[in-house]
């Protein structure tokens, strides 16, 4: 097949033989980053701009690095030095940046949506979402399959157990969408405040004890506190201790506002330590989309452990995101 889209913003868009061939192709890149030479002039002449409201590390750094080792000449755009502090709008903004011979735009911002908003108003350039509030990121869900693949060799089957902040994690959501398109067996666990409602909707087993969900488990993806996506607020009816089933721990409480009551508390009952990591299969993957909380989220031991592939996504990332750009770039129609 070849790719006939214009954008790329979420798993959810995509198809099954679309997310393979997306990840057929970054299988060819991953080898030109084994070279002494890391270069090739697929997009010599394409222009990239990294449009970012969010900080970032990894995904704007990996974004660039893919954009370069195609040869493209690439912008990065911090936005607290931009015109949006003039009060320029972020439409009028993108629209500029058409208008100046942009051929990709890399766009990451906390609110939900925007980049659909973009595709929409751009008729020229493409829109690739580096993430867009709490709905979805999927660059990451994309090098998170290629990582699974490239270790396990494939993902039906598989039992996958995606830990902690759920409501509020973008990667969750791509991971999820992309996962059930592949055939795994999707489990989610962590505190039921941060299991949104609309999950039940997912083909995904819920919990509320990692010890049980992580029993047997082929790999095992933390996630990341999302504290500044967490606003305080009041316990949802449907929380609250009267109505949570005898089986949810105590955490449901919110203490201070907050959805949990300490990060003590959190990796108390949601940290992955080794312990907790030999009830997996021996051959479990531990993944994490980073930055990683050392002590709250995960040991330092099970990070740099064995079994931990966190700094092969972030490697596979490059590779994943050379496939990206390649394909938006019009380079193959079929």
């Amino acid at each position: 097949m070849g790719w006939m889209k214009k954008d790329l913003l979420a798993l959810s868009d995509l198809t099954k033989e679309e997310i393979e061939f997306i990840l057929k192709t970054a299988d060819s890149f991953k080898e030109v980053l084994g070279r002494d030479i890391k270069k090739v002039p697929s997009l010599r002449g394409k222009t990239v701009v990294n449009l970012f409201f969010e900080p970032s590390t990894r995904t704007r750094t990996s974004f660039e690095l893919a954009a370069k080792r195609l040869s493209a000449d690439v912008v990065n755009i911090t936005t607290t030095a931009s015109s949006i502090t003039k009060g320029e709008s972020l439409l009028d903004m993108a629209r500029n940046i058409e208008a100046l011979q942009a051929n990709i735009i890399i766009v990451r911002h906390p609110s939900s949506g925007v980049p659909y908003l973009l595709s929409r108003a751009l008729k020229q350039s493409s829109v690739l979402n580096a993430g867009d509030g709490k709905h979805e990121h999927p660059s990451q869900g994309l090098l998170d399959l290629f990582t699974i693949i490239e270790k396990k060799g494939s993902i039906s089957g598989l039992k996958v157990v995606i830990v902690g902040d759920i409501q509020h994690s973008r990667v969750a959501r791509s991971d999820i969408h992309g996962l059930s398109k592949m055939g795994a067996d999707i489990h989610v666990v962590g505190p039921p405040t941060m299991i949104p409602s609309f999950v039940t909707q997912w083909k995904v087993k819920i919990h509320y004890n990692l010890d049980k969900a992580i029993s047997g488990a082929d790999v095992i993806i933390l996630l990341r506190l999302q504290m500044e996506r967490q606003t305080k607020g009041t316990i949802p009816h449907r929380l609250t201790s009267q109505s949570r089933p005898v089986s949810q721990p105590s955490i449901i409480a919110h203490v201070g506002g907050g959805f949990f009551p300490t990060t003590r508390e959190y990796s108390r009952l949601y940290g992955l330590n080794g312990e907790r990591l030999a009830q997996a299969n021996k051959d479990a993957l531990v993944m994490h989309p980073g930055p990683i909380n050392r002590g709250v989220e995960i040991t330092s031991d099970v990070a740099d452990g064995l079994s931990s592939v966190i700094l092969d996504q972030v490697t596979n990332g490059i590779a994943v995101r050379m496939a990206l750009l390649y394909l938006l770039s019009g380079q193959t129609n079929g």
